[in-house]
């Protein structure tokens, strides 16, 4: 993409997000950063509970309708994240104490640990987060809607 591209898709991204919570009723500003590599665009205000949704899922599909619109006929994609007062980043904290406990279980008890239902960017977290373990696995399991993460020991 060139740096004139790049404008043109960061200021489209900001209007699309924008006008989701206009539509929605939320008073919020978005600010949007682009190292150039990722874009992270963030919405700041006051009560944003209905952009993230139960579990985040309210954020994660903006995020994905957000990137599907911005770059929608455009050769070159990268990667986007869309944030709603820090939600992501507590949100990972969270899965993170999850995923150590169910490591932490699987090596005591040697048996897999199923974790709850998790949307796929949360399991993602998860499986990067374990892999830097080398007493556990991780895999998915299950159908959509229904998939969740496993955590299980490796044997030796």
């Amino acid at each position: 993409m060139s740096s004139a591209e790049d404008a043109e898709t960061i200021e489209y991204i900001e209007e699309i997000l924008d006008s989701i919570a206009e539509g929605i009723g939320i008073e919020a500003t978005v600010e949007v950063e682009d190292n150039g590599e990722a874009i992270t665009a963030t919405y700041v205000g006051e009560d944003l509970a209905l952009l993230i949704g139960h579990h985040g899922a309210t954020i994660d599909a903006i995020q994905h309708l957000t990137h599907r619109i911005a770059f929608h006929g455009l050769d070159a994609r990268r990667p986007l994240a869309v944030d709603a007062a820090g939600y992501r980043a507590r949100r990972a904290e969270a899965l993170y104490a999850v995923a150590d406990q169910a490591a932490e279980t699987a090596v005591r008890e040697k048996r897999p640990v199923p974790l709850d239902v998790m949307g796929a960017q949360e399991r993602k977290v998860v499986h990067e987060h374990l892999k830097s373990r080398f007493d556990v696995e991780t895999y998915s399991e299950g159908q959509e809607p229904s998939r969740h993460l496993v955590v299980a020991p490796l044997v030796d």
